[in-house]
């Protein structure tokens, strides 16, 4: 079939469900981004290749929003219902998102034509990019090749038609006006080709059909290596004719008092020297005004194997092309300034590690038993580190497991399922230097049916609760009003232990959990309990806050801020709100905010006392939420 002749330009007229606006399109992109990612993946052409077609889905998913404030005037946005319900069949704003995923993934399998410039689907997305890498989901077995060669066989319109019915469980009468929106000529020859591929709808949810589970695999590295040649080349071309152009005078400019270029700073010397190394006794962190990281005792049996020590500091202050690197977002990876702190040094799993502090970055060093080739150096960022935050470090990860070096001063070390927090914990042992036998650890997991936490007993026997987000350092999990949280319990966390999730690999220092509103439902439906995760980093910045609604058993995401001070020490306020369907059918907009806000007002409608609001909402009407603090200042929705 010939794709060109069967789609057109969208027609205006179609029925509406309402104005979407961006807010609303924005929850629904974040919400459904994997499933809206998969679409665009498979109404894709396959003739792309899977690297491209994996960026491309990811770059028209993300250029689904609109691109003004409000969308719906000129935006056809038919209704339908998913046969599995799940509230996204009614929710205008995913009707709208996935429209233009549609139409824009058709786009996409349009052949350029001289005549006409280009759309833009139709070119290679210049953003996301990846340099050096192939991307591609994960192989699957012999039915989904075959489904995959099958669905290249159609046109772009029956393709997607298959995946309509398949993957979102559309009635063919909803598929037809889904392609009739998205520009398609002839709906109905669009379901008839599709009628020609066997119904294995399953197989669309297998992972090779992800493209947010990927491998990647190096490209044409000797091309890839004859290029870099060539830049270093004209780079020291560029250089010379700099440095030629700069001789006369003082060039760009004097260095002072600094010493020549290639004179030895002895401080940085004494860094490489193994002998300079800070080894803390057993017993200082008793007599230490500071429970942190420059208390700890240097452990391990290998703390005077020089030539281990001396290969450590030399591949910190000169990593080479085969060690691999890894920083936490915002960490310096520099060489040291000065001698560091030697905290552990040992066998341990597979490797030779090695444990440094400078005072400001815990470094770890690892190398095979067996030689030095496959190197790994990792650094994390630790300044201002409490006794809670400095009382366990990561010191090997094998299969999903991970093993803590804990501080000296923790007496007893157990493991707890944050989804389970009526069962106990389970001790975990630990040798003599320290060193925790195994656990399984949720940073790498992919399901959520557990999350275990590290519990960690002081020697004044308080417990504390920390977690694997997938760097050296865990975080520490609190509980409570973020003006003064408190440790947390098991309790604490077991209705939102699974949005940690969303913290892995951020430089995370700590994570509070805080329930700051309770909420009657409209209609005697039973009460609400609105709850704020805030997640605090290393570097100040970057701070992430989650507000979630939990009724009946249930949870969603009311709204999420990154690089937000909301829900966190200095401004402790939040407000958010959702869209909530009673049991007898009726919908209405929820809101609710912390204990400081004195009213809150619905879109629409009038203020209302206290810092909770339930106003009847019709079907595609505008929702939003403003509140008031007792000093008259005004609080938006967390965003």
């Amino acid at each position: 079939m010939n794709v060109s002749s069967n789609v057109k330009s969208p027609s205006p007229t179609r029925d509406l469900s309402g104005v979407v606006d961006v807010e609303q399109a924005e929850a629904a992109l974040v919400e459904h981004y994997p499933r809206l990612v998969r679409l665009a993946y498979l109404v894709l052409p396959p003739s792309l290749g899977r690297n491209r077609r994996v960026l491309t889905a990811h770059a028209l998913t993300q250029r689904a929003l609109p691109r003004s404030r409000r969308s719906g005037e000129d935006e056809a946005i038919p209704v339908q219902r998913s046969e599995e319900g799940g509230g996204r069949g009614t929710d205008p704003g995913y009707a709208y998102v996935r429209l233009r995923v549609v139409r824009t993934a058709l786009d996409a399998g349009l052949p350029l034509r001289r005549t006409a410039l280009p759309k833009r689907a139709q070119l290679p997305p210049l953003l996301p990019q990846v340099w050096g890498l192939r991307l591609f989901p994960r192989s699957g077995g012999a039915e989904e090749l075959a489904l995959d060669q099958r669905l290249s066989a159609l046109s772009g319109p029956a393709r997607a038609a298959y995946v309509l019915r398949g993957l979102e469980r559309l009635a063919d009468d909803d598929v037809r006006k889904v392609l009739d929106a998205a520009g398609v000529d002839r709906p109905g020859a669009a379901l008839a080709e599709a009628d020609g591929v066997d119904a294995a709808y399953d197989l669309l949810r297998s992972p090779e059909f992800d493209p947010c589970s990927l491998q990647a695999r190096p490209t044409d590295l000797m091309r890839r290596r004859q290029h870099m040649k060539a830049a270093a080349v004209a780079v020291a071309a560029a250089l010379v004719c700099g440095a030629l152009l700069g001789l006369p005078g003082d060039g760009w400019g004097p260095d002072g008092a600094a010493a020549p270029a290639y004179a030895q700073n002895p401080a940085a010397q004494a860094a490489l020297d193994p002998g300079q190394l800070t080894k803390v006794s057993a017993g200082a962190w008793k007599r230490s005004s500071r429970a942190d990281f420059s208390a700890w005792p240097a452990r391990g049996a290998l703390t005077g194997d020089q030539a281990l020590l001396r290969r450590a500091l030399a591949v910190w202050a000169r990593p080479g092309e085969s060690v691999q690197v890894s920083a936490t977002t915002g960490t310096a990876a520099g060489a040291p300034a000065g001698p560091a702190q030697l905290l552990f040094a040992g066998e341990v799993d597979a490797a030779r590690v090695v444990l440094l502090y400078d005072g400001l970055r815990i470094v770890r060093y690892a190398e095979p038993k067996d030689g030095t080739s496959g190197a790994a150096l990792d650094f994390a960022r630790v300044d201002g580190a409490t006794s809670a935050e400095a009382s366990a470090l990561v010191v090997s990860r094998v299969d999903g497991n991970v093993r803590y070096l804990t501080a000296p001063w923790v007496g007893g070390v157990g493991v707890r399922d944050l989804l389970k927090p009526a069962a106990g914990a389970d001790a975990l042992k630990r040798d003599g230097e320290g060193v925790t036998e195994p656990m399984s650890s949720p940073a790498q997991a992919r399901a959520c049916s557990s999350w275990n936490a590290l519990q960690l007993r002081d020697d004044k026997g308080v417990n504390r609760l920390s977690t694997d987000l997938g760097e050296l350092v865990p975080a520490h999990l609190t509980a409570g009003r973020p003006q003064a949280p408190r440790e947390a319990t098991a309790a604490n966390w077991s209705s939102t232990a699974c949005s940690l999730g969303d913290a892995r690999s951020k430089g995370v220092r700590s994570v509070n959990s805080w329930q700051y509103a309770r909420q009657a439902l409209p209609e005697a439906n039973g009460a609400a309990t609105w709850l704020c995760t805030r997640a605090d980093t290393w570097r100040g910045a970057g701070g992430r806050a989650l507000a979630q609604f939990q009724a009946g058993g249930a949870a969603a995401v009311a709204a999420k801020a990154e690089d937000s001070a909301a829900c966190g020490a200095r401004e402790p306020s939040v407000l958010a709100g959702v869209r909530w369907k009673s049991r007898a059918g009726n919908w209405y907009l929820l809101g609710a905010g912390s204990n400081d806000v004195v009213s809150v007002k619905a879109a629409g409608g009038s203020q209302t006392a206290g810092n909770t609001v339930a106003a009847p909402l019709e079907r595609g009407a505008r929702a939003g939420l403003t509140g008031r603090l007792a000093n008259g200042s005004k609080v938006s929705t967390l965003r």
